[in-house]
């Protein structure tokens, strides 16, 4: 699983059938401590995320398991929206 946070939408009119009526949402992936990091990704939202919130982000086979992705042509999807994130530094 990645960390990311949501910076935008993708509208597509034009698409695969099996992604009709699913979220494309913009995730830039993030450090534990928030910081961007380099790239983004396109992710199928699975559980109704918001514009910059902090996200769980899955990709490959373990997208296509997310729920409602099944049989769908996805390589990345969010599957939870993080609540709080505590190191051990020590």
């Amino acid at each position: 699983m990645l960390l990311a946070r949501i910076i935008g939408t993708v509208v597509a009119t034009r698409k695969d059938p099996r992604l009709e009526g699913k979220k494309l949402l913009i995730c830039r992936l993030v450090d534990p401590d928030g910081n961007d990091e380099k790239g983004y990704v396109v992710a199928v939202d699975t559980v109704h995320a918001g514009f910059r919130e902090e996200v769980l982000l899955v990709q490959g086979s373990s997208a296509r398991m997310a729920y409602g992705c099944k049989d769908t042509p996805v390589d990345a999807a969010i599957v939870g929206i993080v609540d709080q994130i505590s190191q051990d530094n020590g």
